[in-house]
C-alpha cells in the first residue's frame, strides 16, 4: 500500500484521480487543495469517509504549510496536479498563473526535496514526483497532419501554456540537476462528470438547458482532442506507479473534433435526452401539433443557442496527442470513445442537478468557508 500526495485533488483531474485511486486501490491518498473557485470537495462525496483518504487546505506556495504535510504523512509519491488552468482568465489576469504554476511548482519541488533527502535509502529509491501538465505547451498544429510527440519542441501560445511550460522545465531540472525521481505527463483536453462549468463542454450542457446562448470562439474550427478525464485518472495511476523515472508520456483520446461538432453532439444527445425541454426541437413540434402553430417556430431546437463570438487571443488552432508511447511501455489506452464518453457525461449533467446548482449559486463554497476558513 503506497501514500501518495495529491496536489490540487478537489479539481476537476484531482477529484477523478482521487476517486480512482482510493475506488480501485489499497492506496491511501493525502489530498491537498488550496479550495480556489474551482476547488470543490462536493466531487469527493463518494470518497470522503474512507479511512485512507484525508484532506488538507493549503497553498503549494507554503513551504513551512508543505514541510508539515510531507513530516506527517511521510508519502511514498506526489501527484502534481494543483494549477490555474482557464486559458481566458491567464489572458485577463497572468499573475495567478505565474504565482501558482511556476512559483507554486517550485516551492513544492524543493520540499519534496528536502524530503526525499532524508528518506532512508530503500524509500528513496521508491519515491516519485509526478508532474501532470498539458499538451498546450507544445503549441499550434495547425497547417500540417503532425500528432505531438513526447520530443515536440515547445512553444506556448497563452499566458497559461507558458506558465505550464516553466513548470515542467522546473520538473525536469530538478531531476536533471538534483537526481529527483521526477516524470511528466502532458495530456490532452479532458472531460466529463463534475467539470465546472467555465469549460466548453460542461457550459454548454448547462447553458443549453437553460436557453441561454452557447458561446462559440471564431468559427468554432478549432481542433481538439478530447480525453474522458476517468480514462486520463487510470493512465495517471498507471505512471506514477509504473512509469521510467525522468520520462514523459503523453496522453490522448484518440478523438479529435472541432469545437463545433463536439457543441452539435451535444445539442443533439439533448434533444435525445431531455425533449420536453422548452428549448427542445420535439417541444415545439409537440406543442405546435397540440395547438396548431407554426411547426417552423424553432426549428432548430439546442442548436438555434449557438452565438458566434470573437475569438480569443492568440488561440490555437488543433492540438492532436501521438499517446503511443504510454500504449506501448504501459499497456495503457482509453476506454471510451467520444461517443460513450460524452453520453455520459451529458446524463451526468442532467441527473446530478444538485451538484450544478450548488456550483452555478455558490453553495459549495460558501459550504467551504464554513469548514475550512
Amino acid at each position: 500500500m503506497r501514500k501518495i500526495l495529491v496536489t490540487g485533488g478537489a479539481g476537476f483531474i484531482g477529484s477523478a484521480v482521487v476517486r480512482h485511486i482510493i475506488e480501485n486501490t489499497r492506496d491511501e491518498v493525502i489530498n491537498l487543495d488550496k479550495l480556489t473557485y474551482a476547488g470543490n470537495l462536493e466531487s469527493l462525496t463518494s470518497v470522503a469517509e474512507s479511512a485512507r483518504y484525508h484532506f488538507i487546505k493549503l497553498d503549494i506556495c507554503d513551504r513551512a504549510g508543505l514541510d508539515a504535510v510531507f513530516s506527517e504523512h511521510r508519502p511514498d509519491a506526489v501527484m502534481h496536479l494543483a494549477a490555474e488552468s482557464h486559458v481566458d482568465r491567464s489572458i485577463s489576469g497572468p499573475a495567478e498563473f505565474i504565482n501558482t504554476n511556476i512559483v507554486g511548482t517550485y516551492t513544492l519541488l524543493e520540499a519534496a526535496r528536502h524530503y526525499w533527502n532524508g528518506l532512508e535509502s530503500s524509500a528513496k529509491a521508491a519515491f516519485r514526483f509526478h508532474h501532470i501538465s498539458t499538451d498546450e505547451v507544445y503549441g499550434d498544429l495547425h497547417g500540417t497532419d503532425d500528432l505531438f510527440t513526447e520530443t515536440t519542441p515547445y512553444a506556448p501560445s497563452s499566458p497559461y501554456s507558458a506558465s505550464k511550460a516553466s513548470s515542467d522545465h522546473l520538473v525536469r531540472a530538478w531531476q536533471r540537476t538534483y537526481g529527483l525521481p521526477t516524470l511528466i505527463t502532458n495530456c490532452s483536453n479532458n472531460y466529463g462528470p463534475y467539470h465546472f462549468p467555465e469549460k466548453l463542454i460542461p457550459l454548454v450542457i448547462l447553458n443549453a438547458q437553460e436557453g441561454k446562448p452557447l458561446p462559440i470562439y471564431g468559427k468554432g474550427d478549432q481542433i481538439r482532442d478530447w480525453l474522458y478525464v476517468e480514462d486520463h485518472a487510470r493512465a495517471l495511476y498507471e505512471v506514477v506507479t509504473r512509469g521510467e523515472v525522468g520520462e514523459t508520456y503523453n496522453i490522448g483520446g484518440h478523438n479529435e473534433k472541432q469545437n463545433i461538432e463536439v457543441v452539435h453532439t451535444i445539442c443533439e444527445l439533448l434533444e435525445e435526452l431531455v425533449p420536453e425541454n422548452p428549448n427542445s426541437q420535439a417541444y415545439h413540434a409537440s406543442s405546435h401539433s397540440r395547438e396548431g402553430g407554426n411547426p417552423q417556430t424553432n426549428a432548430q431546437g439546442f442548436k438555434g443557442l449557438i452565438t458566434y463570438v470573437q475569438d480569443r487571443p492568440g488561440h490555437d488552432v488543433r492540438y492532436a496527442i501521438d499517446a503511443a508511447k504510454i500504449e506501448r511501455e504501459l499497456g495503457w489506452s482509453p476506454e471510451e470513445t467520444f461517443e460513450s464518453g460524452i453520453r455520459k457525461t451529458v446524463q451526468w449533467y442532467l441527473a446530478n442537478q444538485e451538484w450544478v446548482n450548488n456550483v452555478k449559486s455558490g453553495e459549495y463554497q460558501n459550504w467551504l468557508t464554513a469548514h475550512y476558513n
